[in-house]
């Protein structure tokens, strides 16, 4: 169990509970201790490093002891302070949600960008849905990038939604949000585009996982089926619960799984391009179906 050596400097706060934490094999136990203590003392930027030979206040120091032993007992850092940034934005986040990963930024860049081509005027009020929207990261953003969108999120978790609400009124996004199993909600929607980064671990693997992944981030965001691919494959044959399929449509997914994918989207032959993007890791992140022509 961490305890603080009394009258420690911020800076030596710092080294004791990243050498703790390191010695717990903990994932990034230097940045763990900095988010951390930037949020136990409440600074952050430039007031955190100016304060780094000032004396820990002993006030904080109870805090401090138990949020380090939180993240020692593999806690995510997101869970203990409540909070991820995305797209620039600060996501509330709970163990109800998953937690927002950079990677997914690419996949809101190319719905913007896709979009753009195929509806070359901006003012057009296209009709969006997050399917499976957890902290509604995905739709947040998509609503304050394009503000003349009508964007809709949905999930089966009526917990993660009251998140991602939250998350949507402290940012002033209009998002409209529902309740279902993915695109179920949207049964006579038209829909001009969709927009997913379901649960796709295959179900054998979440026990390899890491543990601050397996045993503290929401199952159901995480199982995706056998191989991984059911959420996928359900939401191909719901596409005829709509009006008519969305033009642009566009899946994160798991490695390894970018080949499948693209293939249940051309063999669901609404999309005449098939777009893959790699992630900053080279790692074949997302597939976008791409309709050139309107329907």
């Amino acid at each position: 169990m961490f305890v603080m050596t009394p009258k420690h400097s911020i800076r030596e706060a710092f080294a004791e509970a990243s050498s703790f934490l390191t010695a717990r094999e903990v994932t990034e136990p230097k940045r763990s201790a900095q988010l951390l203590l930037e949020h136990v003392l409440h600074i952050s930027g430039a007031a955190y490093y100016m304060a780094l030979p000032e004396p820990f206040p002993a006030e904080r120091r109870h805090a401090w002891e138990e949020i380090i032993n939180r993240r020692a007992a593999g806690e995510p850092v997101q869970y203990i302070t409540g909070e991820q940034e995305f797209y620039g934005i600060l996501f509330a986040v709970t163990p109800d949600v998953l937690i927002p990963r950079p990677e997914t930024e690419l996949l809101v860049e190319g719905i913007i960008e896709q979009a753009a081509r195929l509806w070359p005027d901006g003012d057009m009020p296209l009709t969006c849905a997050d399917i499976g929207t957890g902290s509604g990261a995905i739709a947040v953003t998509l609503a304050l990038q394009s503000p003349q969108w009508q964007v809709f999120a949905s999930d089966i978790s009526a917990a993660a939604l009251q998140v991602a609400a939250r998350n949507a009124e402290g940012s002033d996004a209009q998002v409209a949000f529902r309740e279902g199993n993915l695109l179920e909600p949207f049964a006579g929607t038209p829909l001009d585009i969709i927009v997913s980064n379901p649960p796709y671990i295959p179900a054998a693997d979440i026990d390899g996982l890491q543990p601050e992944v397996r045993d503290h981030e929401p199952h159901t965001a995480l199982d995706g089926g056998t191989d991984g691919l059911a959420p996928y494959r359900i939401m191909m044959q719901q596409l005829s619960l709509l009006p008519a399929p969305p033009r642009l449509i566009g899946f994160e997914l798991g490695m390894g799984q970018a080949g499948d994918v693209a293939e249940l989207l051309r063999q669901a032959g609404h999309w005449d391009e098939i777009i893959i993007i790699p992630d900053l890791a080279g790692i074949d992140r997302h597939v976008l179906g791409v309709c050139n022509h309107i329907l």
